[in-house]
């Protein structure tokens, strides 16, 4: 973990484009995943390995988290929320690195993330639904619910966004200041504490993502097997 500070540094600019630290770790971290995919799909059997047999528990636990929130659409939603909770544990844990903030500690960072998923919920939602049944429920039960309706999806938006952000950076802050008064006398508590905060954070905000668009979608098929009872 960098000791210097925790401010958000430019690496670069491509014109009024500032490129952070931030965005430089957030490419590495995406060209290493990729990168790791395309050599484990490579090299798939009948009989796996160890490598295989890891990746194919950690597919199985995510299938039955999706399965336990959108038992209808697990084979939908796994590649979205499976990439999410995999993406965001790395993100989080870079900060273990020394020289390396996580990036989840950028407000920026944590906005596009939440972006992602407000968009997702409703690109779900649209091909799942149909564009017109999905956007008729923010008219129900009654049309004056709809700037409720706006609202809301705003706000949880900006909490997702705030609240993850918020969590990784205080606990950079507080790793940070503990090492400054100890020094290197107490570094595995401070590790496992990040570690574990960071896995934490990670489950929480892909969960959040899950129950948002599963809300969506499920909503309005209660609502339709209502209609055709």
């Amino acid at each position: 973990m960098d000791q210097t500070g925790l401010e958000i540094n430019t690496v670069f600019a491509i014109g009024p484009l500032a490129i952070t630290t931030t965005v430089i770790t957030t490419w590495f971290i995406l060209f290493a995943l990729g990168l790791f995919c395309w050599l484990v799909t490579q090299r798939l059997s009948d009989s796996p390995g160890p490598v295989q047999t890891a990746i194919e528990a950690l597919v199985t636990i995510i299938e039955n988290a999706v399965a336990d929130v959108a038992p209808q659409q697990v084979k939908q939603l796994t590649p979205f929320i499976g990439s999410l909770w995999i993406f965001l544990v790395i993100n989080n844990l870079s900060g273990l690195i020394p020289g390396v903030h996580s990036p989840t500690r950028d407000l920026s960072a944590t906005s596009a993330l939440a972006i992602v998923v407000f968009l997702s919920v409703h690109w779900y939602g649209i091909r799942i639904q149909g564009i017109k049944n999905y956007l008729t429920h923010y008219l129900r039960p009654s049309p004056i619910l709809l700037p409720f309706h706006i609202v809301s999806e705003i706000t949880r938006t900006v909490a997702l966004a705030v609240r993850l952000f918020g969590n990784m950076m205080s606990l950079e802050m507080a790793a940070l200041l503990v090492l400054l008064v100890a020094g290197f006398l107490a570094p595995v508590p401070i590790l496992m504490l990040h570690i574990i905060e960071a896995l934490v954070q990670a489950y929480i905000f892909g969960m959040l993502a899950l129950v948002y668009v599963a809300g969506g979608i499920q909503s309005q098929q209660l609502k339709q097997n209502k209609i055709k009872e």
